[in-house]
C-alpha cells in the first residue's frame, strides 16, 4: 500500500475509474445481447412490435457505445467496430427473412 498521500488518492482514483469502465462495458454486453434476442424474436414472429423493439433496443445499445467512447472507455475504432456489427446483424436478419 502506498505511504504517500497523493500516491494513495491516485489508488482510490484508478480504482473509482476502474468500477465505471467495468460497468460500462458491462452495460454494453448486456444491451448487446438484448438486441440479439430482441432480433431472434423478430426474425421469429415478425411484426410491427418486434421491429420496434429491435429499434429501441438498438438505439440504446448505440448510445452507451457513444458513452463509452466519449468517456474514454472504448477506443473510438472499437466503438465503431461494435456498431458495425450490430447493424450487420439486423442487416442479415432483414435479408433471411425476406
Amino acid at each position: 500500500m502506498a505511504n504517500i498521500k497523493s500516491a494513495i488518492k491516485r489508488v482510490q482514483i484508478a480504482e473509482r475509474n476502474r468500477l465505471r469502465n467495468k460497468s460500462y462495458k458491462s452495460a454494453v454486453k448486456t444491451l448487446t445481447k438484448n438486441y440479439i434476442a430482441a432480433i431472434e424474436a423478430h426474425a421469429a414472429a415478425p411484426s410491427t412490435e418486434t421491429e420496434a423493439a429491435v429499434k429501441v433496443t438498438m438505439s440504446a445499445v448505440f448510445s452507451k457505445i457513444d458513452k463509452a467512447v466519449k468517456g474514454g472507455v472504448l477506443h473510438t475504432n472499437n466503438g465503431a467496430r461494435k456498431k458495425a456489427r450490430i447493424s450487420k446483424l439486423l442487416k442479415q436478419a432483414e435479408s433471411a427473412s425476406a
